[in-house]
């Protein structure tokens, strides 16, 4: 079997990060809040659960371009600045909450994915780098990042993989707002951004990267 690299999807912007080589672990977890009650007499107070919070997901991941080339890249233009830039704001999305100002923007969301293998929707909280290996000119050739993803989106809030599984049949439509992208509006209804593919190919949009808000588009059954 050939190696299936691990991925970090943009989901908002519809591109990927392939890690050079795959986590030798990675952990999950997640805290649920209880507050405790007066004892009243008791002792100990009741614990009524209050909410729970967003999973995390952290791992380590490394990068290296000492070898087996002969002529080694920039490690951080090569591969970890792409990472760092799930990091940045971009000004054009929408915030996740309708509540939100418009005119903030954010980072996008993202995913971890190994194969068969995905987990929630997340943006990245926490990235720091380690670099420990240079050229005589100082030029980085091998890296360690160490990543924590915060979950965004409850599991059952994911829209399903069908559109129409939902029992409302049929083709729907997606009226474009300011600071949509296709991979956004895949995710949104099909839970996958790497499906913006086929709203592209249903309305026969040849420039996928910007749409033009008021633009109502076409989105397909998923299968």
């Amino acid at each position: 079997m050939s190696l299936v690299h691990a991925t970090i999807v943009d989901c908002d912007h519809g591109t990927t990060v392939e890690c050079m080589f795959n986590p030798t672990e990675y952990t999950f977890s997640k805290q649920n809040v209880w507050t405790q009650g007066a004892a009243k007499g008791h002792g100990i107070g009741l614990y009524e659960f209050s909410s729970g919070q967003s999973s995390l997901l952290q791992m380590q991941l490394f990068f290296n371009t000492y070898i087996p080339h002969p002529n080694p890249e920039n490690v951080c233009e090569k591969y970890t600045k792409a990472v760092w830039k799930m990091m940045q704001v971009d000004p054009k999305l929408a915030p996740l909450s309708s509540g939100g100002d418009k005119g903030k923007g954010r980072p996008p969301v993202v995913r971890f994915q190994w194969g068969s293998t995905q987990t929630f929707q997340a943006v990245i909280i926490n990235l720091s780098e380690r670099l420990t290996l240079f050229l005589p000119d100082g030029t980085p050739v091998r890296s360690t990042l160490d990543v924590t993803f915060q979950q965004v989106l409850a599991e059952d809030a994911y829209p399903p993989t069908n559109p129409t599984s939902g029992g409302v049949g049929g083709e729907r439509v997606w009226t474009v707002n300011e600071g949509d992208t296709l991979a956004w509006i895949a995710y949104k209804e099909y839970g996958n951004a790497n499906l913006w593919r086929l709203i592209a190919d249903a309305n026969n949009l040849t420039k996928v990267r910007r749409l033009t808000p008021g633009t109502v588009l076409e989105i397909p059954n998923a299968g």
